[in-house]
C-alpha cells in the first residue's frame, strides 16, 4: 500500500501544477474570444431588428409631422 502512494501522489501533483493551469487559462481565452463574435444567426437577428428600428423611426416622425400640422402645441403639452 505505501507504494502505491507516490504513483498516485506524484501525477496529481504534476497534473494540478502544470496541465490544470494550462487547461484552465486555454478554456478562458477561447471562451473570451467566441462570446465576442455573433453566430450568423445571431447576426440575421440584429439585421432584423435593425431594420424594425429603422421603420419605426420613419413612422414615429410621419406621426410627428402630422401632430405638428393639426395640433402645433402637443410637443408643450406632452413634456408636462
Amino acid at each position: 500500500m505505501e507504494e502505491l502512494i507516490p504513483i498516485f501522489v506524484i501525477p496529481s501533483i504534476l497534473f494540478l501544477t502544470v496541465v490544470a493551469p494550462i487547461w484552465i487559462v486555454n478554456y478562458y481565452r477561447h471562451k473570451q474570444r467566441t462570446a465576442g463574435s455573433l453566430t450568423a444567426t445571431e447576426r440575421d437577428e440584429l439585421d432584423d431588428l435593425a431594420a424594425a428600428a429603422e421603420t419605426m423611426r420613419e413612422r414615429i416622425e410621419v406621426l410627428e409631422s402630422i401632430l405638428d400640422a393639426e395640433t402645433p402645441s402637443w410637443r408643450q403639452r406632452a413634456e408636462r
